[in-house]
């Protein structure tokens, strides 16, 4: 975890991220949650979102549908403005943990090099890559924006899984199959995961 106690600006000084923690009594991370669209992801933030609310905690979500609408407005689905999207979310993600909220992201990120990149932006240590998975298929058979339809109409171009590909990950910190595996069953080992990295450690 980093510190940033001294935080500051020329002569001023700001509030340090572990003094945010102590008020919040949590520690700050960003859960990083990828994959297709349609296998989940945004779903999971929202139920995780509630959940940890419901339960006292700080949070903030980070959608990439949400962003397009406002600060990444612009921003089209070619390699560039993939990076730049993924960069600007990663950068917010960050002045979010520095104010000791939980963040939680919803982005396709497809490459592993966005990825990584996401990760060095925010800072390994308090970066969790949090893998949704389900099929192309399967996705396609959802369609819960209508994408896969546009698509397969050829009104959208760029579309991952078709057009532009998606890199598996290989040892993601976790991986979630809404498959495999109910909602229910999914956000219980999300929560799991989740609880473990923001409880306060002891003496905080």
């Amino acid at each position: 975890m980093t510190d940033s106690s001294n935080l500051s600006t020329g002569h001023v000084k700001f509030l340090g991220r572990s003094q945010h923690e102590k008020l919040l009594q949590q520690r700050a991370g960003v859960f990083w949650l990828y994959g297709l669209s349609g296998s989940g992801k945004s779903t999971l933030a929202a139920a995780l979102q509630k959940a940890l609310h419901a339960e006292g905690r700080g949070t903030a979500i980070l959608d990439g549908d949400l962003l397009r609408t406002g600060l990444n407005r612009g921003l089209g689905f070619s390699d560039d403005d993939r990076r730049e999207n993924l960069r600007r979310a990663a950068e917010v993600a960050r002045l979010f943990l520095q104010s000791g909220i939980v963040v939680i992201c919803s982005f396709i990120t497809p490459t592993k090099a966005f990825r990584s990149l996401a990760r060095q932006t925010v800072g390994g240590d308090d970066f969790y890559e949090i893998y949704v998975h389900a099929d192309f298929e399967t996705c396609r058979q959802r369609d819960v924006k209508g994408l896969y339809a546009k698509s397969d109409a050829g009104k959208l171009q760029q579309f991952t899984g078709r057009d532009s590909g998606f890199e598996e990950p290989a040892t993601p910190d976790l991986r979630l199959d809404t498959l495999a595996e109910s909602k229910e069953q999914t956000l219980a080992r999300l929560l799991k995961f989740v609880r473990a990295r923001i409880a306060p450690l002891s003496g905080e």
